[in-house]
């Protein structure tokens, strides 16, 4: 931890600088990029029933939407307002008014027919519904049925035989705490979170490699840091403000480094609607864009690290801060032995990326006084995320770049509640104040009360699998309580997701509104429960941003869904109903009680039971962990981690897969066409020369397939890496392999190899051996 106190936001020069203009010619016209003026239109458009609550919400709410962290319209980096569309796409959420009864209670075949998309514009859940087996259509029940048939299932189960599963997208650390205590409670460490499928490996990783499991530094360190690199991230498109940022780190002469398949559009050129001369005239944003191979991120910082040993062979001190390493690293010769074995033209090879360019990354780096590496899910969603992270914690060890201003390891978060997820013990490996070490689990123990199970819980994507299991197995799950969140578009396999839904006896939905999962069977009921969101939750509510700000947001004068709940309140009547005889040990009576009690709890977040008026935070930890250098670990040093280049294998011709996101938060798609290069959801991106080697042009319809699935879709040609194609999530899930997971963190596989060929040559041989033929040259580990 850090004893430097952040020093608040700085002021952004209001002069223009024409050396960083993408174009001369006024609001990119004739461009591809976002409209922000029309989008902002059409969202005033759509909350114009509830216009002055939506204005109250932006203006005095912390946003809901990505971990920046922005309270009301301002935040601790730069003075001035901010908003950004993701967040305006997000705010009818929290204003729409209850679904129309007729459209409630129509036929769930009626219902099927949408898409989340449309299922999300119907309107909030206004009060408790059920359906059982046979049952055409939701029925309306009590507070008091739906929670006693939940209640009453969990007495007549074994507590490996339920979960608890929350989504980030506005949920407080209030209800994270609830939730963990509340599985804990019950007798299950089977409660998981959505950190689980996007940034798992980053907490797993930068806890082994310097013992902290959030970002190392804030937003801040952006602005005048030497060098600022993007791996596998699209913050542009997901965090939207964060231009903002990188906005003023190239004022104070930042280089910006992007990694990544795709030579992203957005990372590219901006126009930032709240800064004049970028909104008329553009950003520059990227000096450099590295165009990896997808998984090679390991081989090309194993070559960054190669030339850097290299380096110090030749002079002694050129590129490894060896003044830090020796006082604060463990590992070195171990990293050594183990990059150096490596021939260059086996990381160009895997990387995709030439000895001389990764010689230039890392002469740059070698030759910097600070760097800040900030990456998302393009190092995270792989079966070896962990070990990706922890080569990205390597170099800053290796530098020295951690614990001063300027410096630090940020993994960005895309969404508002996720943070905090873990950090509240939401989460099968945690508790708060730390992980299920015999330690903790007694400090814990003692500050609640009650036993804490000592059985492993199961990760999500297990809970799930765990519902195929034979009826008398002990961790077969009979009961999923689902705290927002949607399996069918976040999970690979979304066909296998399905059948996992429907064979669980009751699943829970506890949401704001329906998306397609809530209208899955299930064996004995489905039973849905409205939940109210972070603005309108009696006390308010806190949330952590990335670089770990605690904001508390309050609550919101505004139109209410009568029978709507708070999230925390309902887990505790739960609690209550399956243990009376204990209810005394989880009576929450409100939100400031949760606060006090994390204080406590939760050592790092002291300060929390302070938060309780409009403006409010604090930053755990201080401006930097690791301040100076000195990690939380069992002997104050980082680890540097030596691991092995991860074995990509595919036949000559096939291509390597990823997703990516489009115009949309998480799942909840926002608009058909992408406005940074005019992709549909259904495009498939791959390389010009790959389409004119398998005789494809643009446009034409092809088919994308292997053993896991097939997608229909176009050819689109973008400037993407040779061998590599892209396809939209969670459109294209149904490639992406069931059951594999990253072997320390639990994070599924978002990759794998794929068949891509022109729809016409596909459905010609649809009904021979050929299809079958080709697919086996893919079952390969890959």
């Amino acid at each position: 931890m850090g004893n430097t106190k952040h020093t608040g936001p700085v002021k952004l020069s209001k002069k223009p600088d024409p050396q960083h203009w993408v174009s001369k010619v006024p609001f990119g016209l004739g461009k591809i990029k976002p409209h922000h003026i029309r989008d902002t239109m059409k969202v005033v458009w759509e909350n114009k029933d509830n216009l002055p609550y939506a204005t109250r919400i932006l203006t005095k709410g912390v946003c809901d939407g990505c971990a920046l962290g922005v309270k009301g319209l301002q935040d601790q980096t730069l003075t001035g307002p901010h908003v950004c569309t993701t967040r305006l796409n997000v705010l009818r959420l929290n204003t729409m008014s209850a679904i129309d009864e007729d459209i409630l209670h129509a036929d769930i075949d009626e219902l099927r027919k949408m898409s989340s998309t449309e299922l999300r514009k119907l309107g909030r859940i206004p009060y408790p519904l059920i359906r059982r087996p046979g049952e055409r259509k939701f029925s309306r029940v009590s507070w008091d049925e739906a929670l006693d048939t939940i209640a009453e299932k969990m007495k007549a189960l074994d507590p490996k035989q339920y979960a608890f599963y929350l989504t980030s997208r506005g949920i407080t650390n209030e209800a994270y705490y609830t939730a963990g205590k509340t599985a804990r409670f019950l007798g299950t460490n089977n409660v998981d979170n959505a950190s689980r499928i996007c940034h798992s490996p980053s907490k797993t990783a930068m806890t082994r490699s310097l013992g902290i499991g959030a970002s190392s530094c804030n937003y801040k360190d952006w602005i005048g840091t030497d060098v600022l690199v993007f791996w596998g991230s699209v913050a542009a498109n997901n965090q939207p403000v964060s231009t903002k940022y990188m906005y003023a780190a190239k004022r104070k002469g930042t280089k910006i480094i992007i990694i990544n398949p795709y030579y992203e559009p957005s990372m590219d050129e901006y126009w930032i609607p709240s800064i004049p001369d970028s909104a008329l005239f553009g950003t520059k944003i990227a000096d450099d864009v590295y165009q990896v191979n997808i998984g090679g991120d390991i081989a090309f910082m194993h070559g960054i690290m190669k030339h850097w040993f290299d380096m110090e062979e030749r002079q002694p001190g050129s590129a490894i801060n060896h003044e830090f390493v020796q006082e604060h690293a463990n590992g070195i010769e171990e990293l050594k032995e183990k990059v150096t074995s490596y021939e260059w033209e086996q990381l160009e090879q895997s990387s995709g990326i030439t000895k001389e360019r990764m010689i230039e990354l890392a002469e740059l780096l070698a030759n910097s006084d600070s760097a800040v590496f900030v990456w998302s899910m393009g190092l995270t969603q792989h079966r070896f995320g962990t070990d990706n992270v922890s080569q990205v914690a390597n170099l800053a060890l290796l530098r020295g770049f951690i614990g001063r201003e300027n410096c630090g390891v940020m993994p960005i978060r895309g969404h508002s509640g996720v943070q905090g997820s873990g950090e509240m013990g939401a989460d099968p490996f945690v508790l708060p104040g730390g992980g299920m070490t015999e330690e903790n689990i007694r400090r814990v123990e003692e500050q609640w009360g009650f036993d804490i199970p000592r059985w492993q819980g199961d990760i999500v994507g297990v809970s799930l699998e765990n519902a195929l299991l034979p009826e008398d197995h002990e961790r077969k799950l009979k009961l999923y309580y689902m705290s927002g969140g949607n399996f069918l578009e976040t999970m690979p396999n979304p066909d296998y997701v399905k059948d996992c839904l429907e064979n669980v006896d009751i699943r829970v939905h506890q949401d704001i509104i329906f998306n397609t999962s809530t209208l899955v069977d299930a064996k004995e009921a489905v039973i849905v429960l409205p939940a109210m969101t972070r603005y309108e939750q009696p006390g308010g509510g806190t949330s952590t941003s990335t670089e770990r700000m605690v904001y508390f947001s309050p609550e919101i004068k505004g139109p209410r869904i009568e029978e709507a709940r708070s999230e925390w309140e309902i887990y505790v009547d739960l609690a209550k109903r399956v243990k009376p005889d204990q209810k005394y040990l989880i009576d929450f009576k409100n939100a400031q009680e949760i606060r006090d009690e994390i204080s406590v709890t939760a050592p790092n977040y002291d300060g929390i039971q302070h938060l309780n008026e409009e403006n409010s935070v604090f930053q755990w930890g201080g401006a930097w962990l690791c301040e100076d250098g000195v990690c939380p670990t069992p002997d104050g040093k980082g680890n540097l981690i030596s691991v092995e280049l991860p074995e990509l294998r595919k036949p000559e011709g096939h291509f390597y897969v990823t997703t990516r996101r489009g115009k949309q938060f998480n799942s909840m798609v926002y608009s058909e066409s992408d406005p940074f290069n005019d992709a549909d959801r259904f495009d498939v991106l791959m390389n010009e020369e790959d389409g004119k080697k398998h005789d494809i042009s643009e446009g034409d319809s092809i088919v994308v397939y292997n053993q896991h699935g097939v997608f229909n879709g176009r050819a689109k040609f973008v400037s993407l890496k040779s061998g590599n194609i892209e396809v939209h999530w969670p459109e294209g899930n149904a490639l992406i392999p069931k059951g594999v997971y990253e072997q320390y963190a639990g994070i599924p596989e978002y990759n794998t190899a794929v068949i891509v060929e022109k729809a016409e040559t596909y459905y010609a041989h649809k009904d021979t051996k050929y299809v079958e033929k080709r697919i086996v040259e893919l079952e390969v580990d890959a």
